[in-house]
């Protein structure tokens, strides 16, 4: 996905311009929420594998509440997201229980 590549404008109507700088707004606004999200879980998975579940847990909320953030903003689907909270927290449980060993 190109980023920063302009969409062609065919038609010069005040209502056309409009629809297109609400598309480009609403785009970033998209990558920014999507961004937020991978960022967050891309720092959980390094905390999971660095094998430290007090940096884990710190993240834990975060990274649901961005998560959640992104389905109620409609840049995640529903069970996308819940997808990625259920495996973010098997891994968080698992790491938990290893712990405590």
């Amino acid at each position: 996905m190109a980023q920063g590549q302009a969409t062609k404008i065919k038609k010069k109507k005040k209502s056309v311009l409009k629809r297109a700088a609400q598309s480009h707004e609403r785009a970033d606004v998209n990558r920014a929420n999507r961004t937020r999200v991978r960022s967050f879980m891309k720092r959980m998975r390094t905390a999971i594998t660095a094998g430290d579940p007090t940096a884990v847990g710190n993240l834990l909320h975060p990274t649901m509440a961005a998560i959640d953030r992104a389905i109620t903003k409609g840049v995640l689907h529903e069970n996308t997201g819940n997808r990625y909270k259920s495996r973010l927290s098997l891994a968080y449980n698992g790491l938990k229980a290893k712990a405590a060993k």
